[in-house]
């Protein structure tokens, strides 16, 4: 089933497939809830709950989004992992989802954190891939500011074509080079939008701490080629008190569970079956 539900003056997408145990999938920006598809065909027994994050795929960015919060571009929307995290509660409530498994790649990750702190009764496990509890450090703060430059100035079109490359590990483009048109085609963001995500990153919290009180069971997966989220990042996952089991996947870049949904699927179907009924 996929479909449409409101949340804060947006129209949001999403789909729902499967059954049994709800699985709640928040994808990576600035691709859509494509990504997850080879990963969802490869975990048998699974109900994926697959939005389209604020202002990605086919969700609306809406009209109300906050101006001023990223110092540095006083100007600029932001998208905060707060009101993403408020998108995902309301899906769970359209839907009638008390409790579920979730799972995120880089800001879905992000947004994962939020949702902890925010609404931990409603998690029962959570899964980190090329995702990090760190907040954006100085040299990344500076490139968000050039990003949205550019992005204002240019538009998305020649942003994209370099993310798709920059991000993809460098194994996958030289055995896969499709994947990059595929991942490509995925990004679909409006300047805008663009601008309103890279403001939100940049004003993101530490939540470093918040990973010391993480009570349920905890699955990180890094890249092995992974630049932009190291493997040495997501070690702070370890802290977890509710446990953290921790794999560092070869071959695999910023997009692991697309470029390599087969290995990534066999990490997190046993470590899923700690949840059934």
């Amino acid at each position: 089933m996929s479909g449409n539900y409101p949340s804060d003056g947006a129209r949001l997408s999403f789909s729902d497939t499967g059954a049994s145990l709800p699985l709640v999938l928040l994808h990576p920006t600035p691709l859509d809830s494509d990504y997850w598809r080879p990963l969802t065909r490869e975990l048998a027994g699974i109900r994926a709950l697959v939005p389209d994050l604020r202002g990605h795929g086919q969700s609306e960015l809406g009209t109300a989004l906050p101006i001023g919060g990223f110092a540095r571009v006083p100007s600029a929307p932001v998208l905060t992992m707060e009101q993403l995290a408020a998108d995902t509660l309301a899906l769970l409530d359209q839907l009638g989802v008390p409790k579920a498994v979730f799972g995120g790649c880089s800001i879905g990750g992000y947004v994962l954190l939020e949702l902890w702190r925010r609404a931990p009764q409603r998690m029962i496990g959570m899964v980190f891939i090329c995702s990090k509890p760190q907040p954006d450090t100085e040299a990344s703060l500076v490139k968000r500011v050039e990003t949205i430059a550019r992005a204002q100035a240019e538009g998305v079109a020649a942003l994209f074509d370099g993310m798709a490359q920059n991000t993809v590990a460098p194994s996958v483009r030289r055995e896969r080079p499709e994947v990059v048109a595929e991942v490509r085609a995925q990004m679909t963001l409006t300047p805008e939008a663009l601008v309103a995500v890279q403001a939100g990153l940049a004003v993101r919290p530490d939540s470093v701490p918040t990973v010391s009180t993480i009570r349920v069971p905890v699955l990180a997966i890094a890249g092995a080629e992974d630049t932009g989220v190291t493997a040495a990042d997501m070690e702070a996952f370890r802290a977890a008190p509710g446990g953290c089991e921790f794999h560092v996947l070869p071959g695999a870049g910023h997009y692991a569970a697309y470029e390599q949904p087969k290995k990534v699927a066999a990490l997190m179907a046993p470590w899923l079956r700690k949840f059934e009924a």
